[in-house]
């Protein structure tokens, strides 16, 4: 039998033992992934007067697999990943078979800055400045709209920090 104090530490271990192995597997997730995530959450998202149909990466695995292995994505199409607190946000494209841009976005929707990114690379494309979000459209997206830095985001995500 523990004591209230024996089995606060026995939780602890045995959390922090999980934190380990979950970051040891992880990478494994992503490698026994098949085939691209298609069925995540979706958000309306608004640049401007041009409608965004957004797949929602909220989840640390979700976020890690992100736009891996898809071969195609319709125009109007991209993915938002949402991180817990604003901080220096870095991608990559290993495993990403599109040519990308980033758009790093601060909690009001203001874009922070974008990235041209290339397929099946490891060079690392960052935010400017701490931010929580990040959306994915093919390359090109935001330049033929004519969406750039200091341009804003409108949707649910950007709606309460306002």
């Amino acid at each position: 039998m523990f004591s209230k104090s024996g089995a606060a530490s026995y939780g602890k271990a045995f959390l922090g033992l999980a934190f380990t192995l979950a970051a040891l597997l992880s990478p494994m997730l992503v490698s026994a992934q098949e085939g691209p995530q298609m069925n995540l959450q979706r958000v309306k998202l608004t640049a401007g007067m041009h409608l965004i149909d957004a797949q929602v990466a909220f989840t640390p695995e979700q976020r890690q697999i992100g736009l891996m292995f898809r071969k195609e994505m319709p125009q109007q199409e991209g993915m938002i990943f949402v991180f817990e607190q604003a901080s220096q946000q870095c991608f990559w494209m290993k495993n990403t078979l599109l040519p990308l841009t980033a758009a790093f976005v601060a909690d009001d929707g203001t874009i922070v800055n974008l990235a041209d990114m290339k397929p099946q690379t490891t060079d690392a494309h960052c935010s400017a400045q701490p931010v929580r979000y990040v959306l994915e459209m093919n390359k090109g997206w935001f330049a033929k709209k004519g969406i750039k830095a200091g341009s804003k985001l409108g949707g649910p995500p950007f709606e309460a920090k306002r």
